[in-house]
């Protein structure tokens, strides 16, 4: 992938467009319901997941001009998993301001999500595409399902690397999947085409999840845009943790795990904890596996022909790697 270092603003003219069609489409008779939806759309987001569309459906040849208007399915299935999300952890910052929760309460937050997934199943239904529709449909099962999981592991101080994967796939790569896999098909795109780029958007977006838990150890909370530490604040064992764990002696995770389990947390133990998991060596090693799955990605688009929308996509690994927010 080179040693140059990819911006977002490489991708500037397609989140333009992206923004535009995101604007144009937010569309409802109530204004508490627009409120919360341009509040938690339009601000902060790296829009990958829309870009992700697009870019593959050039890749295997669209011309088609409303490529960004279904490009925001994405972007509002996205958003809406995050306003939920947002409930379940009670989380109080998102993409560096307040969250909508803290705004306008949880049920307004949950009603709000509900109607970005409405939004995005009106606009999917103008692709005319069953092989679309069941793709998405099987998505966002799927990311339900992880976070049904996920939740069931708070707090596992024992979960396993593949429980990990296993969680961050449904709740993450397989929405990355989905929009590279969509590109393709609107693309009129089939076979190994369609197969090698589902594996792309996978195998991009683990990198992608993996960095962000990465993150959420050693960033600063004004580049993350959230709270540093925020997943084990709110019980998420992510695999920076699990491989500190690793290296301890049993005695030592069982007095951490009692600890947490006591619900008498002080700020310093967060503090202490992530601080352990940044003296372990662990954050190297995490980030030479994103960059690994990076390079399964860029390998799965070697078959395709020399394209811009190529040269964004390999660039898009590179971003996503080297990110510090």
């Amino acid at each position: 992938m080179g040693d140059r270092k990819t911006s977002l603003a490489e991708f500037s003219r397609h989140f333009k467009e992206i923004n535009d069609e995101l604007k144009e489409s937010l569309d409802t008779r109530v204004a508490l319901v627009e409120d919360i939806a341009e509040y938690s759309l339009l601000g902060e987001g790296k829009r990958v997941r829309p870009l992700l569309f697009v870019l593959c459906a050039q890749l295997c040849g669209s011309k088609q001009d409303n490529l960004y208007h279904f490009s925001t399915i994405f972007e509002y299935l996205h958003t809406a998993s995050l306003l939920h999300d947002d409930v379940l952890d009670n989380a109080d910052t998102r993409r560096k301001k307040p969250s909508a929760r803290q705004v306008w309460g949880n049920p307004a937050a949950i009603l709000g999500g509900d109607f970005l997934y409405s939004k995005a199943s009106a606009i999917a239904v103008e692709w005319d595409s069953l092989k679309a529709l069941r793709i998405l449909t099987a998505m966002v099962s799927r990311m339900v399902e992880g976070q049904l999981f996920e939740l069931s592991q708070t707090l596992n101080w024992h979960i396993s690397k593949d429980q990990y994967l296993e969680i961050i796939i449904a709740k993450t790569a397989a929405l990355m999947s989905a929009a590279c896999s969509c590109g393709a098909i609107v693309a009129g795109a089939d076979g190994e085409a369609l197969e090698r780029l589902s594996d792309y958007g996978l195998n991009l977006g683990i990198a992608f999840q993996l960095i962000d838990d990465v993150l959420d150890y050693t960033s600063c909370e004004e580049a993350f845009g959230k709270p540093v530490g925020k997943d084990l604040r709110e019980g998420k064992v992510t695999l920076p943790l699990i491989y500190a764990l690793s290296q301890l002696e049993g005695k030592e995770v069982e007095r951490i795990q009692e600890l947490f389990k006591s619900e008498k947390v002080a700020d310093e133990d967060y503090a202490r904890l992530i601080a352990m998991v940044r003296q372990l060596g662990v954050v190297q090693r995490i980030k030479a596996e994103a960059a690994e799955y990076t390079r399964k990605a860029v390998r799965l688009l070697d078959p395709f022909p020399p394209s811009p929308a190529k040269e964004e996509l390999i660039a898009l690994c590179s971003y996503l790697v080297d990110r510090d927010f």
